[in-house]
């Protein structure tokens, strides 16, 4: 078969077959995420019928992950991330090392390496922003506080992903001076760059987006998005700094039409990452993980139940509540795309083999299933929890969990458009002393009424994003 017609063959596919399992599992009311990793698998190397490129999957595959991570990006900024630095930081550190413990602990029983029982270790400690921000949203827990601490929470994880990936090396060099000199240049890089991304970029990329919603051309301004997030994405692995989809997004998020932006955005970020997840399937040899299935769901069982246990241990040591302890838990109970990244290079490194790497997707596919049922056990979760009070109260060491510092509106009323008509009801709603938000989709005319002191976002309501 032709290479290009393979390509478009195994989008067909993969996009025809998502959309079968998505909606078979939707009416068997599993998450539609189980329908996507059965039709990888059903296009992968390891069953009959027909075979996709596993690389041009990968690729595209990479591209979901972009956006979901620019998505994150937008809706958590870095003053998010620095109110809830308390809990997010120390807690995403010892859950990390506590659980890597764990996975070199339960493979060393096993036999293998301590290179080998590091890296998978390593790569079970982190879990997927992904299927955090997917549950979370799917659980009306997003904008909340503890929702916010759990993105902040996993945002760091992938930070010191980078980190991980940069020293992983040092374990396979001969020689002395070279991988210090390696790993101080690969830091110093990550460093400059987001540095550069942060105060340069913010500047550029806001206003030039600005200057694109005033053409009013809703063409020009959603390939400005998506150029934005693709070429930072870009930039960052021609300078060698991963994890750049969320700089992107953090960097936008600072402007007056990230609103817009985190909409326009929305159909890419679905589609790339269906792509994601099947390309997951298509890695998994059921061979191979029916004869360790024992492995399999021990590291499974780590994944879900263990890290868990680990996190909502570290309530009695972090300045937070028991309830926000509980959802982070939940959410931290599955693992994901920086599992792959960090196992994938740990057999390119020769610390890991295939089928040792075969282990750790099978319980990713296992971890990311099972993760909905997670958020489904919170409430029961805190009802048993209070049944303790000792240990409600060990777990709630500060205050309730702060929100980040943005102006909220409750029982407000949205004027979609300011014309005529939307002029009038604001003045009479003034005049009631009601709070009311503008939505408007002309650029200039949305800066002109903030400099009157009217509250407006910039956007198109006939967007469903944009009404969230």
């Amino acid at each position: 078969m032709h290479d290009d017609f393979t390509l478009f063959a195994t989008i067909t596919m993969a996009v025809l077959l998502a959309f079968i399992g998505g909606f078979i599992a939707r009416k068997l009311k599993i998450p539609t995420i189980v329908g996507y990793l059965v039709a990888g698998l059903v296009i992968s190397p390891f069953t009959p019928g027909f075979t996709g490129d596993t690389n041009a999957a990968a690729q595209l595959a990479e591209m979901g992950v972009i956006f979901m991570m620019f998505g994150v990006g937008l809706h958590f900024s870095l003053r998010d991330l620095w109110t809830v630095r308390a809990i997010a930081i120390p807690g995403a550190l010892l859950q990390i090392t506590l659980s890597t413990l764990a996975g070199l602990a339960v493979t060393t029983l096993w036999g293998w390496s301590f290179e080998s029982g590091l890296v998978l270790g390593l790569a079970i400690s982190v879990a997927s922003t992904v299927v955090l921000l997917r549950n979370l949203s799917d659980n009306g827990l997003v904008t909340t506080a503890h929702g916010r601490v759990a993105i902040g929470w996993l945002v760091f994880e992938d930070l010191f992903t980078i980190v991980i990936l940069v020293l992983l090396p040092v374990l396979v060099s001969e020689t002395a001076g070279s991988p210090i000199l390696s790993v101080g240049w690969a830091l110093l890089k990550t460093v400059i760059f987001t540095v550069v991304m942060i105060f340069l970029g913010s500047r550029l990329m806001g206003w030039l987006l600005t200057q694109i919603a005033h053409t009013r051309s809703r063409e020009l301004f959603i390939l400005a998005a998506v150029d934005m997030a693709l070429g930072t994405a870009c930039l960052a692995a021609i300078v060698g700094v991963l994890s750049a989809g969320v700089l992107a997004g953090v960097v936008i998020g600072g402007s007056d039409v990230h609103h817009q932006v985190g909409a326009e955005v929305v159909p890419f970020r679905d589609f790339f990452s269906v792509l994601f997840f099947v390309s997951v399937g298509m890695l998994i040899d059921p061979s191979v993980v029916l004869a360790n299935i024992d492995k399999v769901l021990i590291l499974a069982a780590l994944v879900i139940v263990g890290k868990a246990i680990i996190t909502l241990a570290l309530g009695f040591v972090l300045p937070t509540s028991a309830r926000t302890m509980i959802i982070v838990a939940a959410g931290l109970s599955q693992i994901g795309e920086f599992t792959f990244i960090v196992g994938s290079t740990g057999v390119q490194l020769g610390l890991l083999d295939v089928d040792q790497y075969g282990l750790i997707l099978a319980a990713a596919a296992i971890s990311i299933i099972l993760n909905p049922l997670m958020f489904r056990l919170i409430p029961g979760t805190e009802r048993a929890l209070m049944r303790l009070p000792a240990v409600w109260r060990g777990m709630s060491r500060g205050d309730q969990t702060p929100e980040p510092l943005h102006e909220e509106f409750e029982d407000h009323v949205v004027i979609v458009g300011y014309g005529r008509v939307g002029r009038h009801i604001g003045s009479v709603l003034h005049r009631l002393g009601l709070p009311f938000l503008v939505i408007e989709q002309d650029m200039a005319y949305a800066t002109e009424l903030q400099g009157q002191g009217i509250k407006t976002m910039f956007g198109d309501a006939a967007n469903s994003e944009i009404l969230t």
